[in-house]
């Protein structure tokens, strides 16, 4: 037996021991998108739709309450706007800075890129499977073709057909992965996006310090401060 006949005969036997690692993890990988896309469907309906304006309302009823020393009015007035758990999270955590003096902004400041690094680590799961799955399903349809071409050769077409039939059965399999967790990252980076923006306009509202005639506060929102989700 040649070297070059010795190497080849342990990339096909490496190749084949890999078959059903690799169809496992195709299937668990279908598993953590599907539980992926059913966690920002449960996220989308707990999400509270704001706009621009109810931001700066918020932000500025909160400023108002903190110089008349309500600290409760101007928590339940950021309620009003948290989206998720992480975002009310971070608007406690503006809150507590406040009055922190020079130190305010640079707290603040510290407290959304702690938002970001939170939001860029969810997506990394589903940004993974967006490169992962496909990746699966293209080696879950090479490596059966081998045993497929022998049993061709063989005239075994029991083999040749149930080898084709798992290779293309993986492809979809990966393809599918790929795009549902593209469309789950895609969704889920404009969320946080959003949410990024609408807390640094409320930082910048709260920086500005009290205002110089606060204006007897509305209500704040019916919001509960419960129900948030921990995204």
């Amino acid at each position: 037996m040649t070297p070059i006949a010795s190497i080849e005969d342990v990339v096909f036997h490496v190749a084949n021991v890999l078959r059903v690692p690799v169809l496992v993890a195709a299937l668990i990988a279908l598993a953590l998108v599907l539980a992926e896309a059913g966690a920002l469907a449960v996220e989308l309906t707990r999400r509270r739709r704001r706009n621009a304006e109810q931001v700066a309302t918020a932000g500025l009823r909160a400023r108002e309450a903190l110089a008349a020393g309500d600290q409760g009015l101007a928590t339940r007035w950021l309620a009003g706007i948290a989206s998720s758990g992480a975002m009310w999270t971070t608007l406690q955590a503006l809150l507590s800075h406040v009055g922190d003096g020079p130190l305010a902004a640079n707290r603040m400041a510290k407290c959304l890129a702690d938002y970001d690094l939170h939001s860029m680590r969810r997506l990394e799961r589903t940004r993974m499977l967006v490169r992962a799955g496909p990746a699966l399903g293209l080696m879950g349809t090479l490596i059966p073709l081998s045993p497929a071409l022998t049993g061709l050769a063989n005239g075994d077409v029991k083999q040749l057909t149930d080898n084709l039939r798992v290779a293309f059965s993986v492809t979809v399999l990966g393809l599918l992965i790929g795009a549902v967790a593209f469309g789950v990252s895609l969704v889920r980076d404009r969320l946080y996006a959003q949410d990024l923006s609408d807390m640094e306009a409320v930082a910048s509202e709260l920086e500005a310090g009290p205002p110089t005639a606060p204006a007897a506060s509305p209500p704040p929102p019916t919001a509960g401060l419960t129900g948030l989700g921990a995204s």
